[in-house]
């Protein structure tokens, strides 16, 4: 080996192949799920923070032994997968198939904020309760920990084959997921069955967590987004829905980070495993071990338009409500009442381009906070390197913003259901992660500093009021922009492919075409959104636009109507006003977020103002 010595060599194969196994727990939980329900888990990777923490509180608070922890940690994770089936998806069965799987997102903000509240944000360490031993193998060393995650890994693949191959219930969970109508008319209890695995499923993903905490010893509420990415990962690239590809698909995942790695050091990880993920996505969308020839999946959002009217906001009260924002600044209220409305106007050119994309065009993004990283360093880079003023940077990281992301998200477009949602997942990732690693040009981990204030056509506006009006005028431009755009023709070819891609294609019309005038406009709107928030923070780094955010987005559009350009302003003003304005709620932010999604999807899908 020219790049490290066979005894590393070694050493890195082992980590890939443990780390390898720990992902299949994960990846095996999400294809029995999705081969059941047709849904991918997004509160997955709770469940496994959940399963890492009663660990950890049964070694620190009860002081059990090994084998007593692991029960517990699977017969907690697996009741608490259980709950999620019976009390958060089993009310949306005959929704719309975009419910559940926004469901699981809302879940999933619950789940980790009361581990939050219970145990605190601070990481913990977890010990192994191992003999600290490592055994020779030639050059190489495999150490106890080791051996008892290759075990645990072989033993539940051979359970796991011997339960759906020899038991009735194996049987029955196999029928529902080769034909779910089928299985009911023959008389099995297809709820018993998503219980059933959802409670396995939740089962290994807790005892992942545990395993995992004791590998690094460390956990943390944090670890549960990485953790669903890379069991998703895995999952795709395996194949979605096919058990023996997930545990291939995990083991290829934890080789491909370990050798890079030890290639290119640890800021490459993740970079690895998302940019796998989208070589997969367009090459081979069923997965190594999925079906050549397998049907396209439904499209999510063509039949996630509820049977309502909108409700058509009178002229008058849109008139008074713009009069009443233009003017707020002359009426001396407080700085943190302009600021939070300025973070609100900010949000609510973020809701306009996810509400166009997602509610017009059908294509749910789970990855808008990529977008207002590209803008908001475009914007940061333009001013400071190349010393263009405020005004010429915003608009041209907008421009920018609109080009790179639409070329990013292009090779997507071909797909269709979930996989549209996890390509835009892995691409808003692999930004993170490209603005992390590219030190020459974004400053890599230490952020961009001293970004100049706003200032627009050689005038300061900085100040509270000024930036107020700004955030204000750049937010109703946009709406006023986009209002124009749905009324046009183009507008209406954009709900067309939507409702159905298929019939759109029949009657001439090239659906990756309008996908691109889409994503291209609603890039545009959350460039400019990035590059006010740059000029606002006067720091960033790749930590400053977090996935939380295109969820946060996504419950804006949603809370608004799907589609509804008033929704989408009263979604952002609802969603961030709200809780900054009841400081004793900020440490609750999150929780109230969830709830709200969970609620809107059981209650009221088409949101307050109605889809469009």
């Amino acid at each position: 080996m020219n790049f490290f010595s066979f005894a590393s060599f070694f050493d890195y194969t082992v980590n890939g192949l443990i780390i390898g196994n720990i992902y299949a727990l994960l990846a095996v939980g999400l294809a029995l799920i999705f081969g059941v329900s047709h849904l991918i888990n997004f509160a997955h990777g709770s469940v496994y923070t959940v399963g890492a923490y009663i660990g950890w509180a049964s070694i620190t608070w009860l002081r059990t032994p090994l084998p007593i922890t692991i029960l517990l940690v699977v017969l907690g994770a697996g009741a608490l997968g259980m709950l999620i089936e019976r009390v958060g998806l089993r009310p949306l069965q005959g929704a719309a198939r975009i419910a559940p799987l926004l469901a699981t997102i809302g879940i999933s903000f619950v789940l980790d904020i009361l581990v939050q509240l219970v145990f605190s944000p601070d990481p913990r360490a977890l010990p192994t309760q191992l003999p600290d031993w490592r055994l020779t193998i030639g050059s190489g060393t495999i150490g106890a920990l080791d051996l008892l995650i290759a075990g645990i890994g072989l033993a539940t693949a051979a359970v796991l084959f011997s339960f759906l191959r020899f038991t009735k219930l194996g049987w029955a969970v196999r029928a529902t997921a080769q034909d779910r109508d089928a299985a009911q008319q023959m008389g099995v209890d297809v709820n018993r069955v998503n219980q059933a695995v959802f409670a396995i499923a939740s089962a290994l993903g807790g005892l992942s967590g545990l395993l995992v905490g004791m590998y690094y010893n460390n956990i943390s509420p944090a670890m549960s987004f990485q953790a669903t990415l890379k069991g998703v990962v895995a999952t795709v690239v395996g194949g979605v829905g096919n058990v023996p590809g997930a545990i291939v698909g995990s083991l290829l995942l934890g080789l491909i980070e370990s050798y890079g790695v030890a290639l290119l050091g640890t800021p490459y990880r993740n970079l690895f495993a998302f940019s796998l993920l989208l070589v997969i996505l367009v090459w081979r969308p069923n997965g190594l071990f999925g079906r050549k020839r397998a049907l396209p999946p439904e499209p999510l959002t063509g039949t996630f338009i509820a049977p309502s009217k909108p409700w058509q906001v009178p002229r008058r009260v849109l008139l008074a409500l713009f009069v009443a924002a233009a003017a707020l600044p002359l009426f001396d209220p407080s700085p943190y009442v302009l600021q939070t409305l300025t973070n609100s106007w900010l949000y609510a050119a973020l809701a306009l381009s996810l509400t166009l994309v997602a509610g017009t065009i059908g294509q749910i993004s789970l990855g808008h906070a990529g977008l207002l990283a590209i803008g908001a360093y475009a914007s940061s880079l333009l001013v400071l390197d190349l010393h263009l003023p405020v005004g010429t940077g915003i608009v041209l990281a907008g421009l920018l913003t609109s080009v790179i992301g639409t070329a990013l998200i292009f090779p997507a477009f071909r797909l269709r259901g979930h996989y549209v949602s996890i390509a835009t997942l892995g691409i808003g990732e692999i930004v993170a992660l490209t603005i992390l690693n590219w030190e020459s040009l974004t400053r890599g981990p230490i952020g961009v500093s001293g970004i100049p204030p706003l200032s627009l056509f050689g005038h300061d506006a900085s100040s509270n009021n000024a930036f107020y009006w700004a955030s204000f005028g750049a937010m109703v431009l946009l709406a006023l922009l986009q209002w124009r755009l749905l009324r046009s023709h183009l507008g209406r070819t954009f709900r067309a492919v939507r409702e159905d891609e298929v019939a759109a294609r029949a009657y001439g019309v090239s659906p990756d075409r309008y996908k691109a005038m889409a994503f291209g406009f609603g890039g545009f709107a959350a460039g400019v959104s990035g590059a006010f928030t740059a000029h606002l923070y006067s720091y960033i780094n790749h930590e400053t636009f977090t996935s939380q955010i295109s969820i946060l987005a996504l419950t804006m559009v949603i809370l608004g109507g799907l589609g509804n350009i008033s929704g989408a302003l009263l979604g952002a003003v609802a969603l961030v006003s709200l809780p900054e304005l009841f400081r004793v709620t900020a440490e609750y932010r999150m929780l109230i977020y969830g709830v709200a999604l969970l609620l809107l999807i059981r209650f009221r899908p088409q949101g307050l103002l109605g889809t469009v």
